[in-house]
């Protein structure tokens, strides 16, 4: 389990989602290595299309990639609640379920 540890800056021109509190995020190191396989894959998609590869295997290939970073999404998501939301409730940050709200909002369209 990787840590990473944020001290809070206060400051009255940030927003919530802005000011980080000191918690840990379980999966930091499953996201990323999970994004640098969607670049990967991304790349070689675009590959797919310099070569002139079938369009069919090109967007099924996209799909491919759009559920990856859906998946790597989910799993923000899960630290995101798990640890950030946790930690805010407990400080009394209101605001932090606000912009969760807008968050999944945006995540799910």
């Amino acid at each position: 389990m990787e840590e990473k540890k944020i001290n809070p800056q206060p400051n009255p021109d940030t927003t919530s989602a802005e000011i980080s509190h000191q918690h840990t995020h379980q999966h930091t190191h499953a996201v990323l290595n999970r994004m640098s396989r969607a670049i990967g894959h991304m790349e070689a998609v675009k590959r797919m299309v310099e070569d002139g590869r079938d369009c069919s295997e090109v967007l099924i290939q996209i799909a491919a990639v759009r559920s990856a970073i859906n998946n790597i999404g989910k799993l923000i998501l899960e630290d995101h609640i798990s640890h950030c939301i946790v930690d805010a409730v407990e400080h009394g940050d209101h605001q932090a379920l606000e912009d969760l709200k807008i968050a999944i909002e945006q995540f799910v369209k």
